[in-house]
């Protein structure tokens, strides 16, 4: 299971909000490359980049930084925020990055997501944020009557990567991740899922490791890494072991 250490960007520093609301932010660095660097020298395989920004407006507003941190790490990135038509994912791949991550175009146009997956399979991971079960866009900031789990089954054959489970009402809030709902989801799903939001200790991560036959394949931590409450060189051993 991979350790997915999440920088998230606005207005070109790292920070994290609480439960997706862009006014409860906490700036935690601000350089992303020196943040990138640090996850990757404590033993980070992956590395989880949003562009807060680009998630509201619809297009990359943090480019600068996403490509500083691209050039900086050397492991994968996978990129999410705003990237919603072929020229975007085309040119973020194109610059580097690993897989790109759909999230609000997914609920609105799950052909084009279908689309792109054939022309990049593999590199495509579909972002379903969930606010009480159903499917939240636009930065969060609209939530939709669509549930989590009948947009995932939309796309078992498309060729997608893995699907980004978020319980938003966990994300940030230190009051540990819904293992349930994500454990039901990954179930229900042959395409692999990466937790996320709500984990706060190396006891979260141990509790989802422990269901990883379900189809879990990683874990995406944010606030609990900058924080200090986890250790990102063990909390790797305990999703290895």
């Amino acid at each position: 299971m991979i350790l997915f250490p999440a920088i998230d960007l606005k207005g070109g520093a790292c920070v994290r909000l609480l439960r997706g609301d862009m006014s409860a932010v906490t700036t935690f660095n601000t350089d992303p490359a020196d943040q990138a660097r640090r996850f990757v020298a404590a033993g980070a395989e992956w590395l989880h980049v949003v562009d807060l920004d680009g998630a509201f407006a619809g297009r990359s507003i943090n480019a600068d930084a996403v490509r500083a941190i691209i050039a900086t790490a050397s492991v994968p990135v996978q990129l999410g925020g705003g990237i919603r038509d072929e020229a975007a994912i085309e040119s973020w791949l194109d610059a580097g990055v690993a897989r790109v991550i759909l999230g609000t175009v997914a609920l609105r146009d799950p052909d084009f997501v279908k689309r792109v997956c054939r022309r990049w399979p593999q590199r495509i991971v579909v972002g379903i944020d969930a606010r009480e079960g159903r499917v939240a866009v636009e930065g969060w900031a609209e939530t939709s009557t669509m549930r989590a789990l009948d947009l995932a089954l939309a796309f078992e054959d498309a060729g997608v990567a893995a699907i980004v489970y978020t319980d938003i009402g966990r994300d940030g809030a230190m009051a540990g991740p819904n293992v349930e709902a994500t454990v039901d989801l990954a179930f229900a799903l042959t395409t692999p899922v990466i937790a996320s939001g709500g984990v706060s200790s190396l006891a979260d991560l141990k509790e989802i490791k422990a269901h990883e036959e379900s189809g879990i394949v990683g874990v995406i931590c944010g606030r609990a890494l900058y924080d200090g409450r986890i250790d990102l060189a063990e909390a790797v051993k305990v999703l290895k072991a």
